[in-house]
């Protein structure tokens, strides 16, 4: 199952686009003719208003999913299967030349040896006039501006036409014909071209971590990759080129050994530390400038004229092969396109970061299988399952060892034969700790489970011992007093400023997850049920004095009523709030959950997995909203309707 949604992730992903823009069109239809038949009998601000319109939620829906086969480049992979794989080829040819086109103005203003003039004439002014002198003998300060003259007189040298080495001129010019002949050959078109039995064994476009298949799979990708191999061969050779001179080498002869005695002197021991360290590194400052010059990189203004003109007129030629291709480029592959690096070619912009959502089901699949030998789960655990645990563990969890020495008695001993004899005391320690086989009972376990144990836990806790306190604080002036200040301390402070010092005297297990939980939980639940509380209209209290009503009844029946509302939404706020600090404090400290999960695919990088933690959370804390949903809407019915 799984490795044919992995071979069919395209004819899949073209279906589902499909239909959700049949969901999209139908929807909207939909919508706008049940708007015009209601909109004259509906009330603008009736809550009953909102309810129903279960077609602009299928708009909605489908709208983002839309956008997500978009931006993930999932239409361009559907409809456009091979198109990924020619723009690989066409990127291996644009790293193939870049060498060459980092030297001309394509993608900047000016020829790299106009930058490196500029750039190196600029230093070696600043260099003369903050000349340390003060450290420098008048000799040696003689030395160092004839160093940096020469340098200045270098940079002439090599941007002189009439000095250009014949050998760089006879390469340059036949490294701009063959860069020509590069262009004609792709203006003749991909006829002819056919990919090899080894490119069309490979795995489909995002079937693999190598997210695009880098050997060419079509005609015009061979063509490109022909194409890029040939411009590699005369790259190489650019490379190798060097404008030398006679007039250049003899200067530049003469300044090393300049150099050299400098950095010879300054190896004495005649000077002071700090003396030293300044005369080195101004030494060392005029030397950097100098070997750049000395590497032969710097041409005449107009050596690279017919270059510039091959290699402009070669990407013309790429964009009249790419054809259909451009518009596909621009249409369907929104981002910064594919780029080619040492060993394969990789999705750029949005769809670098943005997997396909057929990429993240085949993902979830794959966690969710149970079957751990097989690679399912994570981290040797599933991902929502159920395993047998026994009841004596169970009882040993509820059971703390320390209950069972608070018992009267001691524990048994060793006899005068060395035979022990347990007695009631021994065999409660045994079942605290579980050793008493007591058979075994269905239990959820997966990192999901872990998770939602964790936040239920807490909102449990938060709640049964928040609501209470928040109810009195309403009604009470000393329960106000007291507990408001310390609840208002540290309510505002983030769950995570909190989530250090928790885990350490915790440790990683449950118990200081839950506790963090409980604390952000038991915060909201008190202001929740202390606002509700004392919105309790006065007329309806003394209503109830009046006929007789005991403080008791009072609280039951009238003051938790009229907060029930307010507890009820505070109850949804407390489950986004947990699950959000959940996560948080399991990428801190856990070993399982779905916070976990997602840390470990963070540092790693895998993204598909990211999503799928990102994409489990808001489905759980959906399931938690619509679940606080029916509860409210069956515990306080008449809300809206007074």
């Amino acid at each position: 199952m799984l490795s044919w949604v992995s071979e069919e992730r395209a004819f899949i992903a073209a279906i589902v686009i499909i239909l959700l823009l049949l969901c999209f069109t139908i929807s909207i239809f939909i919508g706008v003719k049940q708007t015009a038949f209601r909109e004259k009998d509906e009330v603008f601000g009736d809550p009953e208003r909102t309810l129903g319109g279960w077609y602009w939620t299928v708009t909605g829906v489908s709208s983002v999913l839309l956008l997500w086969f978009y931006f993930s480049w999932g239409i361009g992979r559907a409809f456009f299967p091979e198109a990924g794989n020619e723009m690989c080829q066409i990127a291996k040819l644009e790293t193939a030349i870049a060498p060459i086109t980092a030297t001309l103005p394509i993608n900047t203003r000016y020829f790299k040896s106009t930058t490196l003039t500029r750039r190196n004439s600029e230093q070696l002014g600043i260099l003369l006039s903050s000349m340390p002198t003060s450290i420098f003998t008048k000799i040696e300060q003689t030395e160092l501006i004839e160093i940096i003259e020469n340098s200045k007189a270098i940079i002439g040298i090599f941007s002189n036409q009439k000095n250009q080495s014949k050998e760089s001129v006879a390469s340059l010019k036949k490294i701009s014909s063959d860069l020509r002949k590069l262009s004609v050959e792709l203006r003749l078109g991909f006829d002819g071209y056919l990919p090899t039995k080894e490119a069309l064994a490979q795995p489909n476009w995002g079937t693999t971590n190598t997210e695009i298949p880098l050997l060419p799979i079509t005609s015009k990708g061979v063509l490109f990759d022909s194409i890029s191999n040939q411009a590699s061969i005369l790259t190489k050779t650019f490379l190798k080129t060097r404008n030398n001179s006679n007039a250049g080498d003899t200067l530049i002869e003469s300044t090393k050994k300049k150099i050299s005695l400098l950095k010879a002197t300054n190896k004495s021991s005649i000077f002071d530390e700090d003396i030293l360290i300044r005369r080195k590194a101004y030494v060392k400052a005029v030397e950097r400038i100098f070997k750049r010059l000395d590497d032969g990189t710097i041409f005449p203004p107009k050596a690279f004229d017919g270059l510039n003109y091959a290699v402009t007129d070669l990407f013309t030629a790429i964009d009249e092969t790419k054809g259909g291709l451009k518009l596909i480029d621009t249409l369907f592959v929104p981002g910064a396109g594919v780029i080619k690096s040492r060993t394969q070619c990789t999705e750029q912009g949005s769809g670098r970061w943005l997997p396909k959502p057929t990429d993240v089901i085949a993902s979830f699949l794959k966690l969710a299988n149970p079957n751990i030998e097989a690679g399912g789960g994570y981290k040797g655990s599933t991902l929502f399952w159920w395993k047998w645990l026994p009841i004596a563990d169970l009882i040993g969890f509820i059971i703390p060892d320390k209950i069972i020495d608070l018992l009267p008695g001691e524990y048994g001993r060793h006899s005068d034969t060395g035979n022990f004899q347990s007695n009631y005391k021994d065999n409660l320690l045994a079942l605290a700790q579980g050793d008493i086989y007591l058979g075994s009972i269905p239990m959820l376990d997966g990192h999901i489970w872990d998770s939602v144990f964790r936040v239920l836990v807490a909102l449990i806790l938060g709640i049964g011992l928040g609501v209470p306190l928040g109810i009195y604080m309403g009604v009470s002036r000393f329960f106000k007093s007291f507990f408001d200040p310390i609840i208002e301390l540290y309510r505002p402070v983030p769950p995570l400023a909190w989530a250090p010092l928790i885990l350490t005297i915790f440790g990683i297990n449950d118990d200081g997850k839950i506790f963090l939980l409980f604390m952000v939980a038991f915060a909201i639940m008190v202001i929740s049920a202390r606002t509700g509380a004392s919105g309790t209209q006065l007329s309806k209290i003394r209503a109830s004095h009046s006929l007789g009503a005991s403080n008791r009844q009072i609280l039951r029946y009238v003051i938790l009523p009229n907060a029930l509302p307010e507890i009820l939404t505070g109850i949804r706020i407390s489950i986004g709030v947990c699950w959000g600090t959940l996560v948080a404090a399991e990428m801190l400290a856990g070993t399982t959950g779905i916070g976990f999960i997602e840390n470990v695919a963070r540092v790693v990088s895998n993204y598909e997995l990211i999503w799928v933690t990102i994409l489990i959370m808001g489905l759980l804390g959906l399931a938690f909203d619509i679940m606080m949903r029916r509860i409210i809407n069956k515990t306080i019915p008449w809300r809206g309707k007074g």
